[in-house]
């Protein structure tokens, strides 16, 4: 129809159903990891590569699949969200892991706060843009919350401006900290939940 609006982001949101994963769901969450680590971006998103990934046996991915799921239960410490689009496709995903002070992160630091700790965000490009990465944030944050967490943070690489912008419109800010980690120069930003 000539002249008229393009849809807005919720009307592209409500296009999407937005969801904890499910244990047998493996098969799709390693599908989605492994174009995921082919991303031009992926040298500066994830701490892996398509070719080490790509040797992952079954047996790890349903692994992964079952502690990340909504089906491991209360005494879950990861928990994995997916969009899925209106046709089926899995347009992406993002982990929250639940950690306690005194323990290591995978970076080898001592955390300093419990809270949540969001990694593994990735949206397809042709999904970008559509208001789903705040459907993401949105379920991965609330379960921190429901969990009785009050803070929220991420690792960025320092020369990735674009997940950069979008941290921060979820409400994440530099807290200052900056490090070089295995991928490079890494930021942490944080939030309150």
């Amino acid at each position: 129809m000539a002249g008229a609006a393009p849809p807005s982001c919720d009307d592209f949101r409500m296009s999407y159903e937005i969801r904890p994963v499910r244990a047998a769901e493996w098969r799709e969450i390693r599908d989605l990891r492994m174009y995921a680590l082919q991303d031009e971006m992926a040298p500066l998103a994830f701490l892996s590569t398509h070719e080490e990934e790509s040797a992952y046996s079954d047996e790890f991915w349903r692994e992964r699949a079952r502690t990340s799921s909504v089906d491991f239960g209360p005494e879950a410490v990861a928990r994995q969200f997916v969009a899925v689009a209106g046709d089926g496709e899995w347009a992406g995903t993002t982990v929250t892991l639940i950690e306690r002070a005194g323990q290591q992160d995978f970076e080898g630091r001592t955390i300093e706060h419990d809270g949540a700790h969001v990694v593994g965000v990735y949206l397809r490009p042709e999904h970008r843009g559509s208001g789903v990465i705040d459907g993401l944030f949105d379920a991965a944050l609330g379960w921190a919350r429901e969990g009785g967490l009050d803070r929220a943070r991420l690792l960025v690489h320092r020369d990735n401006p674009r997940a950069q912008g979008a941290y921060r419109r979820q409400g994440f800010v530099p807290t200052g900290i900056a490090f070089t980690g295995k991928m490079g120069p890494e930021l942490e930003m944080a939030r309150e939940l």
